[in-house]
């Protein structure tokens, strides 16, 4: 009769400060806890008082305390804990980086909100921005794209490195042309334009908008509006590239002055030009990629922070894709 091998466990306990709530580290009835239960399914969490024992597998309980201790790192900078935290967490371990690190990287502070990276590859593009001139964030909708790279452009313009905000995207959308609309010229553009004013509500006081684009501290304008300038002292943005055509593309990168910042940013899966012309995103990794001071940066259904069936919407289409290519 042979002799069970016998399976490996280990075992941990996680004192947790008397400082510190436990239902802040736990979740609402142990919500977290039944996250990390669903996470790491060969190790058993036992709570009492303010001690979690963890037992099992030894290296997913060494990576379930790991996370424990990240989360109370998480909850030491001032952070609450949520569900998407927590699954967010549990990611950015698995993929060897620590959630403490990514998570409490501070962009910006607005009427009690703040902004930060919520991925590592969200993290990795703030990052990318701070160390070069020109930063593509090219990924579906919903990864933070524009909204990180807004944030980042307030924070320079707020601690005085540019002097102003150019925010432009190209007034192409499912087959509508500015000179079919009804209206004035801007009454034209303000739709294509809302996104931008949208970002800026949520990272400026509102009644100072106004008077900041009237003095031209922020500029929101068309891409055409770009032809023939020179931007310096500036944090230019140019919001869903793919649209662009790749002769638009080289004019807008071409507008770059001293002491400026670009970004670009788009989806190449969304691209609404006539099926004769070619966007100039898809092509432009091609001729920069290598290019020193330049970065690209590739966003994907990962890095989704709506809601989070947008990210399965996403990961989906991708599939239907890939399918359909095969």
């Amino acid at each position: 009769m042979s002799t069970p091998i016998a399976v490996p466990r280990a075992e941990a306990r996680i004192t947790v400060p008397v400082s510190q709530p436990m239902v802040a580290l736990l979740g609402t009835s142990d919500a977290f806890i039944r996250e990390i239960e669903k996470a790491f399914p060969t190790v058993d969490i036992l709570v009492r008082g303010n001690e979690i024992m963890l037992a099992g597998e030894p290296t997913e309980v060494g990576v379930a305390e790991t996370l424990l201790g990240e989360m109370l790192s998480v909850l030491r900078t001032g952070q609450v804990l949520t569900t998407e935290t927590v699954e967010r967490s549990i990611s950015l371990l698995r993929s060897g980086s620590s959630p403490t690190e990514v998570l409490t990287q501070n962009i910006l502070s607005n009427r009690g909100r703040t902004i930060r990276a919520k991925t590592l590859n969200q993290k990795r593009y703030v990052d990318a921005i701070d160390n070069n001139t020109i930063v593509f964030g090219i990924g579906p909708a919903g990864t933070g794209k524009t909204y990180l790279a807004m944030a980042k452009a307030v924070q320079a313009l707020q601690a005085k490195k540019v002097s102003r905000i150019i925010l432009t995207r190209p007034a192409v959308e499912a087959g509508e042309h500015l000179g079919f609309l009804p209206g004035t010229l801007s009454e034209k553009i303000d739709p294509y334009l809302r996104p931008l004013y949208d970002a800026l509500h949520d990272m400026i006081d509102p009644e100072s908008i106004p008077h900041l684009i009237t003095t031209g501290t922020i500029e929101v304008a068309p891409l055409a509006y770009m032809r023939g300038r020179t931007l310096n002292d500036a944090f230019i943005i140019l919001d869903e590239a793919q649209n662009t055509s790749a002769e638009q593309m080289k004019m807008f990168l071409t507008r770059l002055g001293f002491g400026s910042t670009m970004v670009v940013t788009g989806d190449i899966t969304q691209v609404d030009l006539p099926g004769a012309v070619t966007s100039g995103l898809r092509i432009v990794s091609e001729i920069l990629e290598g290019v020193e001071d330049v970065a690209f940066c590739r966003l994907s259904a990962g890095d989704v922070v709506r809601h989070k069936l947008v990210g399965r919407i996403v990961e989906a289409y991708d599939r239907y894709d890939t399918h359909r290519q095969a």
